[in-house]
């Protein structure tokens, strides 16, 4: 039999990037940075590059691209990625390149009747994530990415399955919101039910679940809690579903919100600082340093019932 063609270097990077689990948005912004790496050496192979060149690019980055350090890392990642383990070359040589300034910027940190006057400009689904976003400390993804499943109104509790460093946690779900967010909840069952009897009505599971429980993709209990209103194509899979709903929409709404010119997107990220104001006085800087707590049932009465304590031992 004849031997298949070769795969192109991108597609058996991408291949190995999805064996070892890494998610869509590091596979799409990894490949980028080997594409743009090829192009700044004439197209050449990384292959016959080495330690010298990889330093060159990284600056390049830095001086004439003027790209923050996180930026610059992620692109030495990537690079380290494609030698490691696509191409299986250790680099002898080390790579002394010219740091991008690191910044220093303080969290945009908002006060309740910020807050409060933000959320009354959201209506919908999008003053549902924003509650939540303030109210839950949902990080913007971690609210996008919410299943059925997670969210206990009889505990009023949210389990973040997978978030920052592939952890999960709990965290209080707001009294305020149950109620709206139940009625959320009726109308996309009943999207759901209607996509059932299509012939749809699948949703995406990670890792290996959806072999592993090959009708769970279809059940109620792990369909997203904000899906998107139109279907969409699996990019890896290709398969036609429902996904959850772009996290660009929150933004562009509490952008809107605001009143800020969108032409500046200095306010870009703002809906990812409403979990930044979590519990009202919490304040989560970026060395990991905090203010002291004030109890979230004496200062946050626009958001939060004071459940009693659980007792231990039971359920």
């Amino acid at each position: 039999m004849p031997q298949a063609p070769p795969k192109k270097l991108l597609d058996h990077m991408r291949d190995i990037l999805r064996l070892k689990h890494y998610a869509i948005r590091t596979e799409t912004a990894y490949l980028d940075w080997v594409r743009r790496f090829i192009l700044f050496h004439s197209k050449r192979h990384p292959a016959t590059l080495g330690a010298p060149d990889i330093t060159a690019f990284l600056t390049h980055l830095a001086v004439e691209g003027q790209v923050t350090a996180s930026t610059q890392s992620q692109a030495l990642s990537a690079l380290l990625f494609l030698y490691r383990y696509v191409l299986q070359i250790d680099l002898d040589e080390s790579i002394a390149l010219v740091r991008a300034k690191k910044s220093s910027h303080l969290p945009t940190v908002l006060t309740k009747a910020e807050v409060q006057a933000v959320l009354r400009h959201l209506a919908g689904e999008y003053l549902l994530m924003a509650q939540l976003l303030y109210g839950s400390g949902l990080r913007l993804m971690e609210c996008v990415r919410l299943r059925v499943k997670d969210v206990d109104f009889e505990r009023q509790e949210i389990i973040v399955r997978e978030g920052k460093g592939m952890k999960d946690r709990v965290t209080m779900l707001p009294a305020p919101t149950c109620v709206p967010l139940q009625a959320h909840l009726v109308g996309v069952k009943q999207r759901h039910d209607a996509d059932v009897a299509q012939g749809l009505g699948a949703v995406y599971l990670p890792f290996a679940l959806e072999r592993k429980y090959p009708n769970a993709h279809r059940e109620w209990r792990w369909q997203y809690v904000f899906p998107s209103d139109r279907l969409s194509t699996d990019p890896r899979s290709g398969a036609r579903r429902r996904h959850h709903l772009d996290e660009s929409g929150l933004q562009k709404a509490v952008r809107r919100a605001t009143g800020w010119p969108p032409e500046t997107g200095e306010l870009s990220h703002l809906s990812t600082q409403l979990c930044d104001t979590f519990a009202g006085g919490r304040v989560r800087y970026p060395h990991g340093a905090s203010t002291p707590q004030p109890s979230r049932c004496a200062d946050n009465n626009d958001l939060y019932s004071c459940p009693q304590p659980r007792r231990s031992g039971g359920p």
